[in-house]
């Protein structure tokens, strides 16, 4: 036992001895570190670059392999691969590196590096990363560690699409190493493998063409550029202009009220100071920036650049999103419009001192510091003398596309004064350590109570534990129910400003996506008669052609797709919530990456040129996406009559066209429209639009399942969608027919018997041209309009409303509902298909006395212009009669001699107790001529003039009534 013991505590303690020795590293000065390095050991300390501490939490260095830079304003690279295949979340950044040696660095991700090797020249010619670089971390001047708020990091490995870092250090002034010693300056990642609930990202606000004129006191340099995505809680933000910026200030505009994000003087060490926590940034705010320089001094105009003479100007805002929709970088670089910074508040323009107060104003902290740290702290002039920000040129060339091709020149020269530099950093470093950046969880119990969206999942938990308690549409309707779908008159809560609206799709949050035209239109001039778009100088559409709509209330949650489509058409989602898009002018399917950031994944057909074969489309109409293998199955279109198969990366699978039972009268496809693919199948269903049918097919195979065809279409089915629930539902839509003429409505039918369960249409207006629809997972259905450029909801509601059954208007009411429950109770040994037809005798016969009750309410006032006639009537009808009552009176007194009429209801063996029956009140001819040799009851029916239900005969009921107005659901198929 001792023995255990013993290994448990040396463990322990080195355990205890590691964790004291990263501590220093975390909250330590980094000119401290740095001065006891030894750089003679400088690659025997980069050799190990992974700390493991526990098995979900872990660090890494990533750090220069010992270089020696030979001249000034050098930029070196090295890249290091994410250590894990699996998702990681980077927590905290801690840089080791001294303003005496490195000027400023950064740390990209991206998926391919440049190079593998172990540093390279990336000032030049080659630059940081083959494929986008995400920038996540910036440190210059000294700053202090980058802290993340709890339950926030930065997304890298696994799908994130990072498997690499790459680290860019820019050696201003190399004088530093004339003693040809070697650094391995970097920076330390603290990461998790544990799942963050929010993914932190930076957004950079970046001036491009601002010109500051010589000897002009203020020129503002102006960025604002309208949010089209998920909400975003900036928790800090860095600013960065060279030596004429005197400040820069960050806002989101929110029904023209400006509200500040962050302000700083650029001429303080470039730290990410925490920024306002009552700020978020969700659809339809804008985010604007203003930096403010003097031209003072200078004899020629200052311009946007790289150079120690040039200028620049960076508003950088650190955020967290919501995991599911991380972006992990955004970029601004629109010149804000006169006209909306006419109203950015006075405090914009005034520049910031070095005093404690404004320093803790600037920086958001809430807190005071001690005297000690006050008497550290420079006034402004000082402070700008002894400053120098660090350049991050090389990330505004990244962006604009000049990295390949751009000369660094801007040089960095150590101030004598660095001992006071020193000391203000050790003060922001202070104020930095004091200060929380604002929990995630805090923030989001603020904002839930300003914006609904951001409890959207809890929405969605509601509706899954509703879906719980009701049974699916389909089990209330074989059950008896009467369910349909109405429009939801109050959706959308505000205005989508839609074009025509061509598809709709639902991403995995059950989220509502709209394709739509914005400004275009498919006319008449749009295609010539070899199926060539004419209208290319419009260009492409720029409104953002893709909106992803809160499902309910229809708020706008994210908006993408702006110059990229000229004719929209189909849209899918995948798992990857990826957008699989269809462009009838273009010819061509995309797959547009659907974090926002518009990357155009995968392109299939050439842009522009219809065709027929397996590399060209002509006019393709829709997308489904087979949910297990990722195969894409593509509805080819307006010219060719055809379903094509690819793999998911693309490949040329196969294709096929329309299907037929018989062979001999198998008729082509005529503008397959619409595709859904039905995952418990493992089938394709097309809408074949002309030929007014829905067809499916074994997705493996192509083999030919069923079609489904309804006078109701009239005709056209322009769009279909598939729902699992109740065994399978397909939901349409019709179009209007030049050859037919049907209502235009949505139709909910069972897969496997081909029945109309429901039909739904709009309450206010009809459709115009319904050209799709999609369920979502709560049963809504949604339908997207062409022609009123809208989208209409409908929910699943009871029916209590007046309904036109054979003619006859029935007033259902709750009364019949009530006796149902009362009355109508089967038992143990009854089928539930005999309770239902049980149930719908006694609706049946309710409906009957309404219709009764609703004949006596009319007689009962009378109108006296119009009762001449109906007397005539009514002694006409009653003629015969009385000759029947007079000739059955005459036998019985010739056979009898007698006859006893009985009125007593307990005695009904008389001719009037024959002609009543059993029901008091109800005349019953088949009564009457069963009692006699040679009748029979069959083919007579009650001829009811008053009574209840209560006091009917049963057994005296046939089932004509009922198979009139309402048949048994069909039993369900295995087919």
């Amino acid at each position: 036992m001792r023995v255990p013991v013993f290994y448990a505590v040396v463990l322990a303690f080195f355990c205890h001895s590691d964790s004291l020795e990263i501590q220093p590293s975390l909250y330590g000065s980094t000119r401290s570190q740095e001065a006891i390095l030894n750089p003679s050991d400088c690659s025997a300390r980069t050799k190990q670059q992974q700390v493991l501490t526990n098995p979900n939490n872990f660090s890494v260095d990533v750090r220069m392999p010992g270089v020696s830079p030979t001249g000034s304003d050098t930029y070196l690279c090295m890249a290091y691969p994410v250590p894990t295949s699996r998702d990681a979340y980077i927590v905290d950044f801690i840089p080791h590196a001294s303003m005496d040696t490195v000027h400023h660095m950064l740390l990209f991700g991206c998926k391919t590096p440049v190079s593998t090797r172990s540093f390279w020249d990336c000032g030049s010619v080659q630059g940081t990363c083959e494929d986008e670089a995400s920038i996540m971390y910036a440190w210059a001047r000294n700053a202090p560690p980058t802290k993340l708020p709890k339950d926030v990091g930065f997304k890298v490995g696994g799908n994130s699409g990072m498997s690499y870092f790459v680290l860019q250090i820019h050696y201003g002034d190399v004088s530093a190493f004339r003693d040809h010693h070697r650094d391995c300056s970097g920076v330390t990642l603290r990461m998790t493998s544990k799942p963050q609930p929010f993914i932190a990202g930076i957004y950079l606000l970046m001036s491009v063409d601002t010109v500051i004129l010589p000897g002009k006191r203020v020129t503002n340099a102006d960025i604002a550029c309208d949010y089209t995505s998920y909400p975003i809680y900036p928790f800090a933000f860095r600013t960065h202009t060279h030596h004429l910026g005197k400040v820069v200030s960050g806002y989101r505009i929110r029904d023209g009220k400006w509200s500040l994000i962050g302000r700083q003087s650029p001429q303080l060490p470039q730290a990410f100071y925490p920024a306002n926590k009552e700020v978020d940034v969700k659809y339809g705010d804008t985010v604007a920036a203003r930096c403010v320089f003097t031209g003072e001094g200078r004899t020629s105009k200052t311009y946007i650049g790289g150079t120690s003479d040039d200028e620049m100007c960076n508003f950088y805002i650190m955020y967290y999103m919501d995991s599911k929709h991380a972006i992990p970088f955004l970029n601004c670089m629109v010149t804000g419009p006169k006209e909306l910074f006419e109203h950015i508040p006075a405090e914009a323009n005034v520049p910031i001192t070095g005093t404690t107060g404004h320093m803790n104003s600037m920086m958001h902290m809430g807190h005071s510091t001690d005297n000690q740290d006050n008497r550290l702290l420079l006034d402004a002039n000082k402070a700008e003398k002894i400053l120098d920000p660090g350049d991050l040129y090389s990330l505004v060339s990244e962006l604009l596309g000049q990295s390949k091709d751009v000369v660094h020149v801007h040089r960095y020269n150590p101030s004598k004064l660095q001992r006071a530099q020193a000391d203000l950093v050790a003060q922001i470093d202070s104020l930095m350590q004091k200060t929380d950046l604002g929990s995630p969880s805090t923030t989001l119990a603020f904002q839930t109570r300003e914006d609904p969206v951001l409890v959207r999942d809890r929405v969605h938990r509601f509706h899954q534990l509703e879906a719980t308690t009701k049974l699916p549409r389909s089990k209330l309707l074989a059950e008896g129910q009467d369910f349909h779908l109405e429009q939801d008159s109050a959706w959308p809560q505000g205005s989508l400003q839609l074009g025509q609206v061509s598809g709709l799709a639902v991403d995995s949050d059950s989220n509502l996506v709209i394709f739509h035209r914005g400004d275009h239109h498919w006319g008449a001039d749009s295609f010539n008669s070899q199926a060539r778009y004419q209208q290319r100088s419009l260009g492409p559409i720029q409104q953002s052609a893709i909106l992803v709509v809160e499902p309910a209330n229809g708020n706008i949650l994210k908006a993408s797709g702006r110059n990229m489509f000229y004719l929209p058409h189909g849209i899918t989602t995948d798992k990857e919530n990826n957008y699989w898009v269809t462009d009838v002018a273009l010819h061509q399917v995309l797959k547009v990456s659907g974090d926002g950031r518009d990357r155009i994944l995968l392109t299939l057909g050439e842009a522009f040129t219809p065709g027929s074969d397996s590399n060209h489309f002509c006019k393709p109409t829709d997308v489904a996406v087979d949910t297990e293998t990722g195969n894409i199955f593509v509805s080819d279109g307006y010219c060719n009559s055809r379903i094509l198969k690819f793999s998911a990366d693309g490949k040329y699978l196969s294709e096929w066209g329309a299907g037929s039972s018989d062979r001999r009268r198998r008729i082509p496809f005529q503008i397959p429209h619409s595709l859904v693919f039905l995952p418990d199948r493992k089938e394709v269903c097309v809408a074949d639009r002309e030929n007014g049918r829905i067809q499916c097919f074994i997705a493996e195979t192509a083999e030919f399942v069923k079609e489904i065809k309804k006078d109701e279409f009239g005709g056209e089915v322009f769009a279909i969608t598939y729902s699992t629930a109740g065994g399978g539902l397909i939901f349409a839509v019709n179009g209007e027919s030049p050859f037919r003429s049907a209502p235009l409505k949505g139709f909910v039918i069972n897969y496997s018997t081909k029945d109309i369960l429901d039909t739904f249409s709009p309450n206010k207006k009809d459709f115009k041209m319904p050209h799709d629809i999609v369920e979502t997972r709560d049963g809504s259905v949604f339908v997207g309009d062409a022609g009123s450029k809208a989208v209409f909801k409908f929910t699943t509601q009871k029916l209590h409303r007046s309904v036109k059954k054979a003619g006859i208007k029935v007033e259902e009411l709750e009364e019949m509902e009530a006796y149902v429950r009362t009355n109508v109770r089967p038992d143990g040994n009854m089928s539930k298909t005999a309770a239902v037809k049980e149930m719908q005798s006694v609706s049946q016969q309710t409906q009957s006395e309404a219709k009764a009750k609703e004949e006596k309410k009319s007689a009962a006032k009378p109108n006296t212009a119009d009762g001449v006639l109906p007397a005539i009537i009514t002694t006409l009808l009653l003629i015969p009669l009385l000759v029947v009552i007079s000739i059955g009176l005459f036998i019985c007194w010739r056979k009898n001699n007698r006859c006893e009429v009985k009125t007593e209801p307990s005695s009904r063996v008389g001719i009037l107790g024959k002609i009543r029956g059993k029901a008091v009140g109800s005349l019953n001819l088949g009564n009457f001529f069963a009692s006699h040799k040679g009748y029979s009851r069959q083919g007579f029916d009650q001829l009811s003039t008053e009574g209840s239900d209560q006091e009917r005969n049963d057994d005296d009921s046939s089932d004509s009534e009922n198979e009139e107005y309402s048949a048994l659901p069909p039993p369900q198929s295995s087919s």
